[in-house]
């Protein structure tokens, strides 16, 4: 795997030497190089002996199947995941037969670790760890890095150019992005992008000249890392969607769950550590309102009944314009 890395590098470097800006040869060369990369760097293990220890070790409680998707600047990606997954996660590749072979060995001892066996797709690896499912699946997350897009990709997702401005001067470069979709005009003297526009829809295969401008642009819409396709462990398995929590969304639901329980229990009239204070301070001014306009002279109601009386006989005399001595007041 060594001589085959080091004969890929050097191809591409006479490549690059060449005047020629981008060959189909070019882009098989880095296509290989980035398999053999991923196989020499990450595949220390090989065999299904290994992966049957591995499986069967302490450091079994989590099982990951993940595909790498290994594209442009490999060497540098691949360094800094290593770098936040060192002493979390195991990695080891090898060939599926040999996975299959390992997971039937000790399916025994592991109780539906053969459930895992339908997610060894493309070129899978098996990730050793202790963490929970769905931290390691957020630290594996994380550890992606953005690259740019090639000629002939598949969009992960929709990629939007956003409206700004740009740093090109006017010139062609207003008929190339026309070319896309991508409203333009001049601003300042140069060229600025109206609104935001999509111009490759997820799924869809990105074409050379919407590479060339996001190229141009900075964009870089696709990943390098791991993508975790299922995690094992205590016998159940754990797919990508059950697994990509939205950590945001998940905490205004509880928030939203905990405001609606707390209304329930408080028109219900549900004593709890939580509701006691704020039903009492409600129980209070209930029974206040109830005293006032039943005129219930209680204790703490006396004075504010007595006031509210005097201030409705002042509201009768006034309204019938009686004299101050008419209502048997008597004048010293």
């Amino acid at each position: 795997a060594q001589q085959a890395l080091l004969s890929a590098q050097l191809k591409i470097l006479s490549l690059r030497s060449s005047p020629y800006q981008y060959t189909p040869l070019r882009s098989a060369i880095d296509n290989a190089l980035a398999s053999v990369f991923t196989m020499a760097i990450a595949a220390p293990t090989r065999g299904a002996g290994a992966i049957q220890a591995m499986l069967t070790g302490d450091n079994a409680n989590g099982l990951l199947q993940a595909a790498n998707q290994y594209e442009a600047n490999i060497r540098a990606a691949f360094q800094k995941m290593r770098a936040q997954l060192r002493g979390k996660v195991h990695i080891t590749m090898t060939k599926r037969r040999l996975m299959k072979l390992a997971i039937e060995k000790v399916k025994g001892e592991k109780k539906g670790i053969e459930n895992i066996v339908p997610h060894l797709k493309g070129m899978p690896a098996l990730l050793f760890t202790k963490e929970n499912p769905f931290t390691i699946y957020k630290l594996i997350s994380k550890s992606k890095s953005p690259a740019p897009a090639k000629a002939g990709q598949t969009a992960p997702k929709d990629i939007i150019v956003r409206a700004g401005p740009t740093p090109f001067a006017p010139g062609p470069i207003i008929g190339e992005l026309g070319a896309a979709r991508i409203k333009t005009g001049v601003e300042g003297g140069k060229v600025a992008i109206k609104e935001d526009s999509v111009v490759v829809k997820e799924g869809q295969v990105i074409k050379p000249n919407i590479a060339s401008i996001l190229s141009r642009l900075g964009i870089e819409p696709m990943e390098i890392g791991l993508d975790i396709t299922a995690i094992f462990e205590d016998g159940a398995i754990y797919e990508r969607k059950i697994l990509a929590v939205d950590e945001e969304e998940y905490l205004r639901n509880i928030t939203q769950a905990h405001q609606w329980s707390f209304n329930l229990a408080v028109e219900a009239g549900i004593f709890t550590k939580e509701t006691t204070e704020f039903l009492v301070v409600k129980a209070v001014n209930e029974s206040k309102a109830l005293a006032r306009e039943a005129n219930i002279l209680a204790d703490e109601m006396v004075g504010e009944i007595l006031g509210k009386a005097e201030r409705e006989m002042k509201a009768l005399k006034a309204e019938l314009n009686l004299p101050e001595n008419a209502a048997g007041e008597k004048k010293d």
